[in-house]
């Protein structure tokens, strides 16, 4: 005969959180240690952490400091700001926080913890489970903790916003260059996107920087079904080449982007990009200069379009 399985109220058992269930604990910590992926040792109660205090500190297998905080409810926004000062306090390497019912606010800031800190966050749900007339029995349940892609993810996202602050600070310094020669970016604004652009009927003049190099370029898009209309304004483009690019005093790299609906006509700067900081002055210089040339090489051939 198999039994049902009956969840017990918790309160059945642990009438109270600290002086009954935390003592339950630190007496049986193996139950714990059976979620998790390392052994806890030496459970001590209610240390001190300023006019707090955390309900059970111990150690791992590397004598590392662990955290652990009960709660025989809802998880809340108290106890999580408790979680995170605590370990803060004590300077712990990972932080436990059992509840019994974690909301899922908390399991996703738990896992963004594990994503965005150094330490460890672990979200631990504690039932009491019973089959027929048997001795209850607690039921520890891992819901979030920390694993090696999380910590990737974490490492990739802070790469990414690194690279958005190191962009935005790019073009503030270039497009506050310009304004002193040319009026083309007066109006546009710093993003964190690889490329700033002042568009008009279809025609955008950007600036593009990548890691190691920039370019700037003349970009043709007059719209979603615009695509014979995009290929034919560069025929006829293409047909001036020798006018333009002598107006701008280079030759070009003239890109129909054959099975796309855009076109693109450009000019590489070969200085470096985002990642030489130390040669962004040289550059946006250089592409500054480019920028002027382009626009001046297109204008009356653009005008003619519009």
């Amino acid at each position: 005969m198999i039994g049902k399985l009956e969840r017990v109220p918790l309160r059945e058992v642990w009438r109270h959180e600290a002086t009954d269930f935390t003592c339950w604990l630190q007496e049986n910590i193996d139950v714990l240690n059976d979620v998790l992926d390392f052994t806890l040792t030496n459970p001590e109660r209610e240390q001190s952490a300023g006019t707090f205090s955390v309900d059970l500190v111990a150690e791992n297998e590397s004598g590392n400091t662990i955290i652990i905080e009960n709660q025989l409810e809802k998880s809340d926004h108290d106890h999580l700001g408790k979680l995170i000062t605590y370990l803060t306090s004590f300077e712990a390497k990972a932080a436990i926080w059992i509840v019994a019912k974690p909301r899922p606010e908390h399991v996703n800031a738990i896992a963004w913890l594990n994503e965005a800190s150094g330490a460890d966050f672990y979200l631990v749900q504690v039932e009491v489970i019973k089959i027929h007339d048997s001795a209850p029995a607690p039921l520890l349940t891992l819901i979030v903790g920390p694993s090696g892609e999380s910590k990737r993810v974490g490492v990739a996202k802070k790469e990414l916003a690194e690279r958005h602050q190191a962009r935005r600070r790019f073009w503030e310094e270039l497009l506050a260059k310009a304004r002193i020669s040319t009026k083309l970016h007066s109006g546009v604004s710093a993003s964190h996107g690889n490329y700033v652009a002042k568009s008009k009927n279809g025609f955008s003049f950007s600036y593009v920087v990548r890691r190691r190099d920039a370019q700037v370029e003349l970009y043709i898009d007059r719209g979603q079904d615009a695509e014979q209309e995009n290929k034919a304004i560069f025929d006829q483009l293409m047909q001036n080449r020798h006018d333009i690019e002598q107006t701008f005093g280079e030759q070009l790299d003239w890109q129909r982007l054959e099975g796309k609906r855009a076109c693109r006509i450009c000019k590489p700067i070969e200085l470096g990009g985002l990642a030489d900081d130390d040669r962004w002055p040289e550059i946006q210089d250089k592409m500054i200069d480019a920028m002027i040339r382009l626009e001046q090489a297109f204008r009356s051939f653009l005008e003619s379009f519009n």
